[in-house]
């Protein structure tokens, strides 16, 4: 546990090599990178946390910023190069502004189902997102999490084709921040005063962004905006999959990353 002022963040390390840090969605926790965790633990100095309000990071009254926890996670760290981030939604987010702040401190980036902060794109919002406001008035966090885990892991695609076992993972990750978002601690402060989407254009590093098939049109639509203003830039579609979809495919996304990262190792 790293203590930043009254909040104790939890993160984990394994392995020896060039480093990898995973930061999680926001409707999971560092399980997320379960798969990943072990299997690049054995080429990489592997790092994941839960970010504060997920998993075992509580929420603590205060200001704070996702952006800050994770500059000052790698402070502590003080690893011995710049790392490889790879951030799935929020955490991609999060990994992009670090980019941004800290172009020096970064080889390159993987961002997945991912959109930079203030972009605004005009796309009917996804029928179920109505549903969701009706369970949270009632205070149903349960089916919240049913609801949010129908639409970011299941992506309307038939049951059958979906791992029920890394689907319940999604359920619970997202009941606990479901949880502790409703304890109402702490304020979230914005990661920084520009937009990351007016300063794309400064990002020089290795830029790849892994969209889900079957995530919802915002996504795909953030991946093509990134890819009009990155010049370092691959985007690749993951099949069968929705917005986390490392969980989701997990041998594609490892073929994709492995390729990617042997790509900017030298």
């Amino acid at each position: 546990m790293l203590e930043i002022g009254n909040a104790r963040i939890f993160y984990e390390t394994a392995g020896k090599g060039l480093p990898i840090v995973f930061i999680h969605a926001g409707v999971a926790d560092s399980r997320q990178w379960n798969n990943e965790f072990c299997s690049f633990s054995e080429n990489h100095t592997v790092v994941r946390y839960d970010m504060r309000g997920f998993g075992k990071s509580e929420p603590v009254d205060g200001e704070f910023s996702h952006l800050d926890d994770l500059t000052k996670l790698l402070e502590h760290l003080n690893l011995d190069e710049p790392p490889i981030l790879i951030g799935c939604s929020m955490g991609g987010g999060t990994a992009l502004d670090y980019a941004l702040r800290e172009p020096d401190k970064v080889r390159a980036l993987v961002l997945v189902d991912s959109a930079p902060s203030g972009l605004q794109i005009d796309l009917p919002t996804p029928p179920k997102f109505s549903l969701v406001e009706e369970a949270e008035k009632a205070g149903d966090l349960e089916l919240v999490s049913e609801l949010e885990t129908q639409i970011w892991f299941d992506g309307d695609r038939p049951t059958e084709s979906i791992d029920q076992k890394m689907r319940q993972l999604a359920y619970d990750m997202n009941l606990i921040a479901l949880r502790n978002d409703a304890k109402e601690l702490g304020t979230r402060l914005p990661n920084s005063k520009i937009p990351a989407v007016e300063r794309l254009s400064e990002l020089q590093m290795p830029v790849l962004a892994i969209v889900g098939e079957n995530d919802i049109p915002y996504a795909h639509a953030a991946a093509d905006v990134m890819g009009t203003h990155i010049s370092n830039y691959r985007r690749v579609t993951i099949a069968n999959a929705a917005h986390l979809p490392n969980m989701d495919q997990p041998v594609e996304f490892e073929k994709v990353l492995v390729n990617f990262l042997e790509a900017v190792s030298h």
